[in-house]
């Protein structure tokens, strides 16, 4: 059986299905959060057993997870929130979450694979190529370019447009949201455990 977390969301939809269609019995733990369902969604497949849950409520109740032969694990407030205020509910869903998590797959001797859906954001604004070829990492984009609609960044020194390229894996980390702070601190979580615990953990 493979536990998908958040697996009643949009991405966690389409891996629900393909796994699924691989003939792999499948669990979904899904708070089905308004943030991010209007109404139960119409797309659930009856052949997949949800739970109704958010993961920092997990708790001592492993029933959820026991059984589970690999996690895929999705489950996550996404965005960069409206404001400051926001934290508390980032760090909760996100990285109380994710311990919580690993806690319980820890106390039922887990051993297969983990897979944690984190995001572009660790790496912060990108990397590109200005146009003399200077590799530049981008500031923190000004909210005033933000508010007249400049939304790629440009070279600190020169002002001029750069170039994106794509950001290798070898790229510092380098959060500026709460968002993505959360989800570096995902990765980190992962990281432990699966070095703890001997599993394989990928992060994607």
């Amino acid at each position: 059986q493979i536990l998908v977390t958040g697996g009643a969301g949009l991405i966690g939809s389409h891996v629900v299905e393909a796994l699924v269609g691989d003939r792999h019995r499948v669990r979904v733990p899904d708070g089905f959060t308004a943030a991010a369902h209007a109404a139960r969604p119409s797309y659930l497949r009856d052949d997949v057993d949800y739970v109704e849950l958010d993961l920092a409520d997990l708790g001592g109740d492993h029933r959820v997870v026991a059984g589970a032969d690999a996690v895929a694990h999705l489950a996550a407030r996404v965005g960069i929130g409206r404001d400051f205020s926001d934290v508390t509910d980032y760090v909760a869903d996100n990285d109380l979450g994710t311990a919580v998590l690993l806690r319980a797959l820890a106390d039922v001797d887990f051993a297969g694979r983990v897979v944690l859906a984190s995001s572009m954001v660790v790496y912060g604004e990108g990397r590109y190529r200005a146009p003399d070829g200077r590799s530049v990492r981008p500031d923190a984009r000004r909210p005033a370019d933000l508010d007249a609609g400049r939304f790629e960044p440009t070279d600190p020194h020169t002002g001029r447009d750069l170039r994106p390229e794509p950001v290798p894996e070898s790229a510092p980390l380098d959060p500026r949201s709460t968002y993505a702070v959360t989800k570096v601190t995902q990765e980190h979580l992962c990281r432990v455990f699966g070095r703890e615990r001997r599993t394989p953990v990928t992060l994607l």
